[in-house]
Formats: C-alpha cells, structure tokens, sequence
C-alpha cells in the first residue's frame, strides 16, 4: 500500500553495491527500499525525505511538466538571466550608460470574486517574463552594474515567507531558499524586507524604473512609493520612470523557447475547435460548445482557456464580445466561436465560423468565401518591413470590394466605401500575441513587423439582422477568420494552420 509514496534519496552511505548512487538525487519508493534494504548492514544509514514541494510546479515535483534547468515549463534559467540583461541594456542605452540604474517590477496580488474565494491566480506578464516566479506578493529588484548582458546586473527577489498557518490553506511556498534555487537570481529577500532593501537607492545616483502609475499590486506599489519614491521626489531631482514600455518591446520578439510553446498552445487549440465542430448539432447551446472547447484544451494539457470565449449563434455574432453564450443555436445558424487555450504562460487565439447543421447555406458560403479570401490575401502580407496598420488599410479596401460584389453595398467608392467597410468590420485586422491575448498593448501597430513576432489576423464582415441597406439573405449574418502568424525572415509561418477553415474541410469534418 505504500509503493506509491515518492521520496527523495539524500545519501546513501554504505557498500554492497551502492556506490554507483552515493551521494546522488535518486527518486525511489518504499518498495524499493524494502527490496534494497535487504543489501545494507545495519550500520548503513538511510537518509530519507519527503520532496519539497515549491510554489509551483518544478523538475523534481512535476517532471512531467517541468524539466531540469527550467523556471517554468519550456523556459530554462539562462533564458531568464538573459532578459533580465537585454533588459537593462536596452534602458542603458537609452537613458545613458554612465547612469546607475534600478529597475522594480512587481507580482500580481490574489483577487477575490467573494469572501474567502479567489479567482485562479495569473501572475503579471511582465514580472513572469524576468522572473519565471509565478507566486503573488512578490517584488524583482534589478541593479545597473558594469559588464555586458547578461552580467550587467543584479536581481533581488523578494518573496513571502514560507508560513505553515496559511500552507495549510493555501498551499506550498517557496521561501527564500526555494525561490534562490528555482529562479536562479543573485539573491532572494523576504518581502517583510522591501522598505529596508530600497532605502540604498534613495540618492540622486540611481536612476528609478517602476511603473507607479499603473500599480500592477496597489499595496505593494504603495510601499515601494513610501520608502523610496515619495522621498525622492522630495530630495532629489532624479525622475522615475516607466519601465513596462521596456519590457513590452523585448516581448514583441518571441525566443525559439516561447514560439515552440505557441505552436503546443494553437495544435491544442486548433484540435479542440475541430471536436468542437464533431460534436455540434442543431439545439446544442453556446454553453455546451464552450464547455467542450474548455475540456478539449484541458485534456490536452493546457492550463486554462486564455480568455472568456465567444461562442455567438446567428446574429448574436454581430456582438464582437459576446460571451454571455447562454442561448441555443438553431438549425441553419452559423455559429462564431473566439477561443484560445493557455499553455504555461503563452496563449493561442482562433476564430473559426461554422454551420451548426454541418452545411453552409448559399448565401453564409458566399459571405464566408469572401472573408476567407480576404484573411488570406492579409496572411502573405505577414512580412518583416511592413506594418498591422498597413495590413489593416488593406483589408478595408478588400472588404469594400467584397461588399460591392456581394450587393451588400452599392454606389459608394473611394473615402466613402472604406468608411462603409469600416461600419461592416469596425475592429482592427490584428494584434500581439504572447503571454496576453491582446499582448504588450503599449507597442504601436504601425511599428513595422520584425521576425519573431507572433500576431493574430482577423477580418470580419457582419450584418446585422435589422441592417434594411443589406439584401435580406445576408442579414444576420456575422463571419470572422482568426488565425495566429509567426513573421519569419521568409514566408509568414501560420501557426494556427491546423484548424479546419476550408469551406470543404469543415462540411467533411461535420458529415
């Protein structure tokens, strides 16, 4: 009955061969050990423990996860030392090499939907990018030293400490030794120390990055303003500055870890919208196609669907964020579902469209022929030098030509017909996407594209069921084809490809 309990092999001391194993980390059983201890000698000691559990899932407690060397799943320390140091060049120089610099970045608190009830803890993007530390509460701390990256800097992490009152409710912590041994930071503080530790970079030598007016943690946000910059500002002429914009930019640009961990997140997701589509039928309510996705994407390994997801029946598409889907779809309808999966810390967004009775009518083709058309033509301009804000003037000219030859519009050109496609798309063709679904949102969309961006395209057409400009067939009707694209230095790499969108792949899928 105890062959299942895993501990951890210390030491084992002794001959009879073992020596093969001394003084190594072996995982074994109490099986094992009952059937090895019969090659001890009495004066053999056997040094056993119980595997320390961290606050998240580590190489030893969770191999199926996590390997060796890795903070978080697919990323390994060496990746995260190397932001922290492409980090502090790029401030250096921007702001001056000959400045001393400190950067504060902090976790996400616990939220609560009701007393005593948290929502599921996502830490904050930008602290997860540097760190790699996924629990709460928590303040990075990086100092500006001489040297290139990676070594131009010290990180301080500052985490609560382990408490076995609030583990036993809440679970593991990883203290001060745990989080120095997973993270691999120069060292870890407890949080109680934050106020003491920051008082050093009071004088006019440091320069201060921290994103104070946007508090990603309101109380410890507070803190950091009281025992640092609320006495700078009376003392010293030094500004303080925002840091996140920094962090945006080295995010834009995705490592060969973080795209092989897109690529997981949209097989997974493109999977769960072909079942999806398997298991649609006439009268089946938005919640159940919802509740199939989410399960799909779980029991493929994601964490957790990215995002709240629309699934809109008939004219309930022409709602962009519809996510109420407590309706059911109707034979004949067609269906737009916006969903994506998490996937240790990397997200997937789709948009697929489909007949909830497995045929497309004559007129849904048409228009949905239009806008696949239209999203492909926009996919191969996925390219470095060329900018989402230029994708997207195209598509409105597109969309203006596809409504004319739909009879959907009649009469208009020009200025004219693209603030009319405008009113029948009113979103942008794009995004970035990374570690949020709409990603580093202070980035320009009429920067130019660079390769290593991962971004999403998009186009809609939708008519509205009481639109009396529209030929009655058409009203409605509400389309979208999202796909997510990787910018190469060649051709676009459409990491989404695996999703049914073919007018023939889905018809096949659903017969």
């Amino acid at each position: 009955m105890f062959s299942s309990l895993s501990f951890k092999v210390l030491r084992i001391v002794g001959k009879n061969g073992f020596a093969d194993v001394r003084g190594s980390d072996v995982l074994i059983t109490l099986g094992h050990i009952s059937r090895f201890s019969r090659k001890l000698s009495l004066s053999s000691p056997l040094l056993v423990r119980t595997l320390r559990y961290m606050g998240q899932p580590t190489s030893q407690t969770h191999p199926h996860l996590v390997r060796p060397g890795e903070v978080t799943a697919g990323i390994q320390q060496e990746e995260f030392r190397q932001r922290r140091g492409q980090l502090i060049s790029a401030i250096r120089e921007h702001h001056g090499k000959q400045s001393r610099h400190v950067v504060i970045v902090v976790s996400s608190p616990v939220k609560y939907m009701a007393v005593d009830v948290p929502y599921p803890f996502r830490q904050d993007p930008n602290f997860l990018y540097l760190s790699g530390f996924k629990e709460p509460n928590s303040v990075l701390v990086l100092e500006s030293c001489q040297g290139n990256s990676p070594t131009n800097h010290r990180a301080t992490l500052l985490v609560p400490e382990r408490n076995p009152e609030r583990e036993l409710w809440d679970g593991p912590r990883s203290g001060t030794d745990g989080a120095l041994q997973l993270t691999g930071v120069d060292q870890t503080l407890r949080i109680d120390d934050l106020g003491r530790f920051l008082v050093q970079f009071r004088t006019q030598d440091w320069t201060v990055w921290f994103d104070h007016l946007k508090p990603v943690h309101r109380q410890l946000c507070d803190q950091i303003k009281t025992s640092l910059l609320q006495p700078r500002t009376l003392e010293s002429k030094a500004p303080t500055q925002q840091v996140s914009r920094f962090v945006q930019q080295l995010r834009l640009v995705k490592s060969h870890s973080e795209v092989v961990l897109m690529k997981k997140a949209s097989d997974i997701t493109a999977q769960a919208f072909a079942e999806a589509m398997r298991f649609s039928f006439p009268g089946v309510s938005e919640a159940q196609l919802q509740g199939k996705l989410d399960y799909e994407c779980r029991m493929d390994g994601a964490d957790m669907l990215a995002y709240p997801p629309v699934v809109a029946g008939g004219n309930r598409a022409n709602t962009l964020h519809y996510i109420s889907n407590n309706q059911v779809i109707n034979g004949g309808e067609l269906v737009l579902v916006d969903a994506g999966c998490e996937y240790h810390g990397y997200v997937c967004d789709i948009t697929r469209t489909w007949p909830i009775s497995g045929k497309f009518t004559e007129p849904q083709r048409q228009l949905y022929e239009a806008v696949l058309s239209i999203q492909k033509t926009c996919l191969n301009l996925c390219r470095p030098e060329i900018s989402l804000d230029h994708i997207y003037t195209v598509m409105l000219n597109l969309i203006g030509i596809k409504l004319k030859d739909l009879g959907i519009v009649r009469d208009k050109e020009g200025h004219e017909l693209t603030q009319t496609a405008r009113r029948y798309c009113p979103h942008h063709i794009s995004h970035y996407l990374g570690m949020d679904v709409h990603d580093t949102p202070d980035m320009s969309r009429s920067s130019k594209l660079q390769p290593g961006m991962v971004v999403t395209v998009e186009p809609g057409i939708y008519v509205k069921e009481d639109d009396q400009s529209a030929p009655p067939e058409f009203r409605g009707i509400g389309i979208r084809i999202e796909d997510d694209v990787l910018i190469t230095d060649g051709d676009p790499q459409i990491l989404t490809r695996n999703c049914p969108k073919e007018v023939h792949e889905i018809e096949q899928l659903m017969a």
